[in-house]
């Protein structure tokens, strides 16, 4: 399941709802691309797309710049009702970080959803950067 905040327009160049399109893309090949294990398991965690942090009551502890994060119990922990997992990429963020380019965006939201994913799996931050997800 996809989430996504509201639309949004900045700088002119690209709007959000263009930015959320070509998200919601790259997730959909790169979940059908999974190992069918890894996409049972994806299945678990919700996807959010937000412009930036500072939709959620605990954001204020972030630093603004984040690209992804992932909030909740993993996989190889007893899950907690109150704690569902949820992967959130920072779509603005996403488009900053590579500087406008739209295959660059691409890439980095399949990256970043990858490297949250990965923590969701249960793996630190070492395994993630050993996968070539950091």
């Amino acid at each position: 399941m996809i989430a996504e905040c509201g639309p949004r327009s900045y700088a002119g160049l690209v709007n959000y709802a263009t930015l959320n399109t070509w998200a919601e893309e790259e997730l959909a090949l790169l979940t059908d691309a999974l190992p069918p294990e890894i996409q049972k398991a994806a299945q678990r965690c919700v996807v959010s797309l937000e412009p930036r942090p500072g939709h959620d009551p605990y954001d204020d502890e972030l630093e603004g710049d984040e690209l992804g994060l992932f909030e909740g119990t993993c996989l190889l922990d007893e899950p907690d009702p109150e704690e569902l997992p949820r992967i959130r990429l920072f779509l603005e963020n996403l488009w900053d970080w590579v500087e406008n380019d739209e295959q660059a965006y691409r890439d980095e939201v399949a990256t970043t959803y990858l490297h949250e994913l990965g923590h969701f799996l249960g793996w630190d931050e070492e395994d993630v950067a050993a996968r070539g997800l950091e």
